[in-house]
């Protein structure tokens, strides 16, 4: 219930910036990479993220999560691609998709393994004064299987679990 009162909220706001916004331009990310942390896998576990813009709409990156605490590790890793939809001065606001690899252990188990795939909508926005340091928010809808169960769930950031990235 939780998850789907963030995700609610950030539709809100993500719907109220788009009817109420003036032009103005971007943050302009074109051809910078960008390294941080994310935490988005349907597993708690945190990564090291790396996101890159090969243009000012479009972004690719990669997530990595590692636990090898014993009798219950964990392993993610993600490959995701966003599109930028709307954009404020120190705001952009994107769609995308990810697909990932999970692996997980608890006490008295073997390993199981299988997949991610998702689906949603956010924002990264800028601090002014701070223009390389962006902070992301996610919402949306993802699926993963592990050992032939299947699940369907919703995704949303709180402010601990939001991403943080340094672009270069």
């Amino acid at each position: 219930m939780r998850t789907f009162a963030l995700a609610a909220v950030a539709a809100t706001i993500a719907g109220l910036a788009l009817t109420v916004s003036r032009p103005v331009h971007a943050k302009d990310l074109t051809n910078r990479l960008g390294i941080g942390y994310a935490n988005n896998f349907s597993t708690n576990i945190p990564s090291l993220a790396v996101r890159y813009y090969p243009n000012p709409k479009v972004a690719v990156g990669a997530e990595l999560g590692v636990d090898t605490q014993q009798n219950n590790s964990n392993f993610g890793f993600q490959l995701n691609v966003h599109r930028v939809v709307f954009t404020e001065d120190n705001l952009n606001f994107f769609m995308g998709s990810s697909a990932g690899l999970i692996s997980t252990q608890t006490a008295g188990s073997s390993t199981q393994s299988g997949f991610e795939l998702a689906a949603f909508v956010g924002c990264q926005f800028f601090f002014t004064g701070l223009p390389n340091l962006g902070f992301n928010f996610d919402a949306g809808m993802g699926v993963d299987s592990i050992s032939s169960q299947v699940r369907v769930r919703t995704i949303g950031d709180d402010p601990l679990h939001a991403g943080i990235y340094f672009y270069f």
